[in-house]
């Protein structure tokens, strides 16, 4: 068995930004060759575990990793946060998956990453540059300490807005008060590429409507199989059903229909929680008192990063 082989999915980085919120770069060189802004994978932690879409943050051909930022708000991202350390391995990685970004020959662009958002807005906010764009970038949290990849958007961005909702940070307010701004300081901005929440989403997309900015926003609804054949990850875009896996992720943000996007994402409500909960019990039963598990989010609260 080669080096490659032996090391595939293995965690090689593991960063966190938050009690909540962590960074996982898994080794996978064919993946990073062929990965592209936009696009996702889906990740199973161990065999018989939920199979879950997670948007690619970044990806590096030359270290041949691709990076995931993740929210541990469901059972499986709960899981990954204690197991997923330096060294580990994850069962599979499947991508990458999704239409990749198209970038198209907009002149200033902005891209407005809100919360766990932030991340995946990243990669188009360097493609954009890279092609020539000015890009104006947007991302928002709740506070100063919640921050991350200042730095990597600063390298890539022409203008960084920095939004936080108490105002420790950048400017106060969320995401959709740096992108009026941003509107008003550069009346040119010909598209935005929003993505967030649903709720944050939609914000964006009013906010740009009465200017005729083309806005590109990126779902995540639920998803089973990623190939279009379960019809989980069904959106209304205007007058038609689209399938998130194979016709999306980033659809225009004017026709999407966010209501029934919100609606669908609450279907499992309950047993989500009833999973979260098992799989909690079952954790306090194995583990020392000072080693329980952090009380975390509900996992259908709008992300503790931001919007």
């Amino acid at each position: 068995m080669d080096r490659d082989t032996r090391s595939l999915f293995e965690v090689v980085t593991r960063e966190d930004f938050s009690d909540v919120t962590f960074l996982l770069e898994v080794h996978h060189p064919r993946l990073a060759s062929a990965a592209l802004p936009g696009q996702f994978v889906i990740v199973m932690l161990r065999e018989k575990g939920e199979r879950i879409p997670l948007t690619l943050a970044d990806f590096d051909r030359v270290r041949g990793t691709v990076t995931l930022v993740i929210q541990a708000v469901g059972k499986t991202t709960r899981e990954m946060q204690q197991q997923c350390q330096v060294g580990t391995r994850l069962h599979a990685v499947v991508g990458p998956m999704g239409i990749p970004t198209k970038l198209g020959n907009a002149k200033t662009v902005a891209c407005v990453g809100g919360g766990l958002g932030v991340a995946p807005v990243y990669p188009q906010a360097r493609a954009h540059k890279q092609r020539g764009a000015r890009v104006i970038g947007i991302v928002g949290f709740r506070s100063r300490d919640l921050v991350f990849w200042e730095d990597k958007f600063r390298a890539v961005c022409d203008d960084l807005i920095i939004c936080t909702n108490d105002g420790s940070a950048g400017i106060r307010g969320l995401v959709t008060e740096g992108l009026k701004r941003a509107i008003e300081k550069y009346p040119d901005i010909d598209e935005v590429v929003a993505i967030g929440p649903p709720i944050m989403m939609k914000a964006c997309s009013e906010a740009t409507r009465p200017h005729n900015i083309h806005t590109l926003v990126s779902v995540n609804p639920i998803m089973v199989d990623g190939t279009g054949m379960c019809g989980g990850c069904r959106v209304k875009v205007g007058s038609k059903v689209r399938f998130a896996c194979v016709d999306g992720p980033d659809f225009d943000g004017h026709q999407v229909d966010f209501d029934d996007l919100m609606s669908r994402l609450r279907r499992f409500t309950t047993e989500e929680h009833e999973a979260i909960e098992r799989w909690s019990e079952s954790c306090r039963m194995t583990l020392a008192p000072e080693e329980q598990p952090l009380e975390m989010p509900d996992p259908f609260e709008e992300v503790a990063g931001g919007e």
